[in-house]
């Protein structure tokens, strides 16, 4: 095949996910199932008894973002709510009205992802705040220039949002690897299939219609990881892997990995090349922490007081935790499993929120990091892998919920980029034989069957849980 039709096909296949994508971004819609509360009666106070406002907003993780978004324009503070009764008063129902008011208790904008400060008794969002920030500052533009309002127009205002921040990042990866397949002269059968991968294998695409801090990282972490791929530093490619490095920690944390990683492989090549890189990395840190401080009026990140009194006040949801302490029952849920940390880590990686049973074509790509290749010499290799490793240790034991209502291992969808280069040598070798070529096809089918099957609301369980709970072999 020439270089030209390739890049047609390369193109073709972009457009058609993009577009796809695009579709489900301005079609977005929060949807009750019967069969979800069916399944989960009293999940989310149960079924609305009265007609819910439509909403293009999903749940917790998205919600209390946009209820920031909209606080930030509309009163120009971080506050999404307040507890104007902290003794709280019996309501007569079996429950304490604690005379919670403000955005965050709206019709759309419900979130369970909220800390109380408990001197001051306002709400706030337990996300870091710089996506938030920026997210407010395109609203801002939209209500100046086309008069858009969240309370009036949230489809314009959400569909543009979304467009922006996950569709923007996902052509950037898809543009990238299409330049190291061409620049690499990968062979058509293994091109074809890794672009095919990255269009409509990963959960990056599903998660495209819900606001959420993962796709525009995995965005972020992409150009680093080009350029490392590459070995030709030039003072901008330096400043701009620093600066998306450092973006990609602001946004997801445990990327910080990759930035120390990208700096240990930058110093292998040339020294003084840290000189651009480091104060680049710096530059979103620290506007992400001053941020913080000017937000919470605390140093550290809003999520690092998970287990403290932010969290686990009086009504919250996180106070469930302290349940059993008291004699209750342990509550019900994914945010409560608590299981073995060798049962948690296989259903992380193997089991029903599997990176690799959820879409095997990871598998191949851990096992292309091992191969010799022209693509990533025996040092980038080892790097990455130990990334991957370090991550899934860490969220090992540090997390215990899975990433709560998500239909997939979202902690490491920011790997993707990087887990596409893996499957190439993979690939190269599956593509050699008629077996082989069958497998990776059964490896990709079983990846696009995970990543839409969730095709209307990603912050759903994924489907080897659903299918374990309709057999009554597992429910949290």
């Amino acid at each position: 095949m020439n270089p030209q039709t390739r890049s047609s096909l390369f193109f073709l296949l972009a457009c058609i996910s993009l577009g796809i994508a695009t579709a489900r971004i301005i079609n977005v819609e929060s949807v009750y199932e019967p069969s979800l509360f069916k399944a989960y009666p009293n999940r989310g106070g149960g079924w609305p008894k009265e007609t819910p406002t439509p909403s293009p907003t999903f749940g917790s993780n998205d919600r209390v973002r946009w209820a920031t978004v909209r606080s930030l324009i509309e009163e120009g503070t971080f506050i999404i709510g307040e507890r104007t009764n902290p003794q709280g008063t019996p309501n007569g129902k079996g429950g304490v009205d604690y005379g919670d008011v403000g955005i965050v208790f709206q019709d759309g904008y419900k979130s369970v992802d909220k800390v109380l400060h408990p001197e001051t008794y306002k709400y706030y969002a337990t996300k870091p705040p710089l996506l938030t920030v920026a997210v407010a500052g395109e609203y801002w533009l939209l209500h100046k220039i086309f008069k858009w309002d969240l309370r009036r127009d949230p489809w314009p205002v959400v569909s543009t949002v979304l467009i922006t921040f996950n569709l923007i990042p996902i052509t950037l990866i898809l543009y990238l690897l299409a330049r190291v397949l061409n620049e690499y002269q990968i062979d058509d059968w293994t091109a074809l299939f890794v672009y095919c991968s990255a269009c409509f294998g990963t959960f990056l695409t599903t998660f495209a219609i819900t606001l959420n801090n993962h796709v525009p990282a995995a965005g972020c972490v992409a150009l680093p990881v080009y350029f490392a791929l590459r070995q030709k530093w030039t003072p901008l490619s330096l400043l701009l892997s620093g600066f998306c490095a450092g973006l990609a920690v602001s946004l997801d944390p445990p990327t910080a990995a990759l930035a120390a990683a990208s700096a240990l492989l930058i110093f292998q090549h040339s020294p003084k090349g840290l000189i651009y890189y480091i104060p680049a990395v710096a530059v979103p840190i620290v506007a992400q922490t001053l941020i913080n401080y000017h937000a919470y009026g605390i140093w550290k990140p809003i999520y690092a007081t998970f287990g403290g009194p932010w969290y686990e006040f009086p009504g919250s949801h996180w106070e469930k935790l302290r349940w059993q302490e008291r004699g209750l029952p342990k509550p019900e849920g994914i945010d409560f499993a608590d299981e073995p940390k060798g049962v948690y880590l296989f259903h992380y990686t193997f089991g029903h929120h599997g990176l690799f049973s959820l879409t095997p074509i990871w598998l191949f790509a851990v096992a292309g990091f091992f191969l010799p290749s022209k693509l990533l010499n025996g040092v980038m290799r080892f790097v990455l892998l130990l990334v991957l490793g370090v991550v899934i240790g860490y969220f090992t034991i540090k997390t215990n919920n899975y990433g709560g209502w998500t239909c997939g291992p979202r902690p490491f969808f920011w790997f993707t980029f990087i887990l596409l280069l893996g499957l190439i040598p993979a690939i190269q070798v599956l593509s050699q034989s008629r077996i082989g070529r069958i497998l990776a096809i059964l490896g990709l089918g079983v990846s696009v069957f995970s990543t839409f099957y969730c095709l209307n609301n990603p912050w759903r369980h994924p489907w080897i849980l659903q299918l374990l709970e309709s057999h009554g072999v597992l429910k949290y």
